[in-house]
């Protein structure tokens, strides 16, 4: 996520097991290396500067708070939609998707 006045960002890290939590932040030039490594890495980067603002009161290794887990639950979902990856009940009998995460 990042915030173009300064250049801000913050990486989450989500294990589907418990809250995600930051794994990375920075500002200036190590933005620039957590975005830079994001690309390399083909993660979605999100921009919401208002979520940004949310996130940059945490500290690396902290869980997000409640209050933001639908919308990071949100992310995350559409994030796994464009890396083709999807629950397994999308799947129909048939073993065709009833998605088209294609489109």
């Amino acid at each position: 996520m990042t915030n173009h006045q300064e250049k801000q960002a913050i990486g989450l890290r989500y294990d589907g097991q418990q809250a995600p939590h930051v794994s990375s932040r920075g500002c200036a030039e190590a933005a620039e290396q957590i975005l830079a490594r994001a690309r390399e890495e083909g993660l979605y980067i999100h921009e919401d500067p208002q979520l940004l603002e949310r996130l940059l009161g945490l500290q690396t290794g902290e869980a997000i708070p409640p209050a933001l887990y639908v919308v990071i639950a949100e992310i995350l979902a559409y994030s796994f939609l464009l890396q083709g990856r999807y629950p397994e009940h999308w799947r129909r009998p048939d073993g065709s998707q009833a998605v088209n995460t294609q489109a």
